[in-house]
């Protein structure tokens, strides 16, 4: 056992308390997420009084990790108390003086702890993290006011970040309702204009082999997926190709003051503006701009009025976009020189600064558990 690390079967023990007289009906389940949800299950007709209760405090988790992929279904109750199916296992900390509940949930929520639980799972049709393999977790148990001062550190970041997100949905309605309301007032726009008219260049994406390693070990040029668009700002990528496979392959670098739409599964309007030089996959009609008032314009526009285009998609099983269809679709040409056009410039990048700060804090989150596994004096 690592110095400072102790197994936390010192600390932990099952709890078993059954719903019996019915007290409790508030039906709970554990998520990948590593957090209680509302359960989907029909109790109609169930009898729950054999179900577990949790009070707030304690913990449950579900043994079975081969459904979850690489994730571990548990979490710290911190509302009121709930009832969960006998399917999962519940405990609590013996003694909170010595282990605070909070930080127990941090050391659970790194990803070395999923893939721990994962690798010690044992089974044949279904692969188990008992209690046994639960006990045997080793972790550092720094004091108790060193685990608490961990836990408040992680509660400012995140409370940080979660203003920042309402904050950031909130200037992202508000763009959309200024665009709904002033859009064809006829001060401030002229004649109709297609969208490939409108851009400098619209082009989609490819995606280079995957049989090729030159192609993807790198991190010289930022790819962008369809899944990556989320009416977001993009600053970063989840995967980088080379410089090789920019050169030998039909993937086309993409300019700063891009507007980035998905073209495929689109019932509803996914847009991105592009802070950074990236590529894309073919399933990204990338709309390219020359300064950053055409950029915010056409990005509020498509967030806002995007579904017009997305009803003709076509396709049976899945609804998609054509670079065509994009392409022809007709918007009153704005006066861009108009001052009204300010307050997309002025919104946008009070989304890019608050994307580069939450950049930033989800680092600093991220860096905050990765050294809960470093040693404690």
């Amino acid at each position: 056992m690592a110095l400072n690390y102790k197994k936390l079967g010192e600390f932990l023990r099952l709890t078993d308390e059954r719903n019996s007289d019915l007290s409790i009906t508030n039906l709970q389940g554990v998520s990948i997420s590593k957090q209680f949800i509302p359960s989907i299950a029909n109790v109609i007709g169930t009898d729950l009084s054999s179900y577990k209760i949790v009070r707030k405090g304690q913990f449950a988790y579900g043994p079975v990790t081969s459904r979850n992929g690489d994730k571990v279904s548990i979490a710290l109750l911190e509302s009121d108390d709930c009832i969960i199916s006998s399917s999962y296992l519940s405990f609590e900390v013996v003694d909170k003086t010595k282990l605070d509940p909070e930080y127990l949930m941090l050391w659970f929520m790194r990803p070395e702890f999923d893939r721990y639980a994962r690798f010690m799972s044992n089974g044949s049709a279904r692969e188990i993290f008992d209690w046994e393999c639960m006990c045997g977790v080793e972790l550092p148990v720094p004091s108790i006011e060193e685990q608490r001062k961990i836990v408040h550190d992680y509660k400012v970041i995140s409370d940080r970040i979660e203003l920042l997100k309402k904050l950031d949905i909130n200037l992202f309605s508000t763009a959309k309702v200024m665009m709904k309301e002033n859009y064809r007032e006829g001060a401030k726009f002229g004649n109709s204009i297609s969208i490939s008219d409108f851009c400098d260049r619209t082009v989609s994406g490819a995606t280079p082999s995957r049989t090729n390693n030159e192609y993807w070990n790198s991190s010289d040029v930022a790819w962008l997926k369809n899944g990556e668009v989320k009416n977001n700002i993009i600053l970063d990528t989840e995967e980088y190709i080379s410089n090789l496979a920019l050169k030998e392959t039909s993937v086309k670098l993409i300019d700063r003051f891009s507007v980035n739409m998905a073209m495929y599964c689109v019932s509803d309007i996914q847009v991105s503006y592009s802070e950074i030089p990236l590529t894309t996959n073919q399933a990204i009609l990338n709309l390219t701009v020359n300064s950053f008032r055409k950029a915010s314009f056409l990005y509020y526009y498509l967030a806002t009025f995007g579904n017009d285009i997305t009803s003709n998609a076509n396709g049976s099983a899945q609804q998609n976009l054509s670079k065509e269809i994009i392409d022809a679709h007709l918007l009153l040409n704005p006066n861009l020189k108009d001052c009204f056009f300010n307050y997309f410039d002025s919104n946008l990048m009070e989304r890019i600064n608050i994307a580069k700060e939450l950049s930033i804090l989800n680092k600093v989150k991220t860096n905050l558990l990765s050294k809960l596994s470093k040693e404690v004096a």
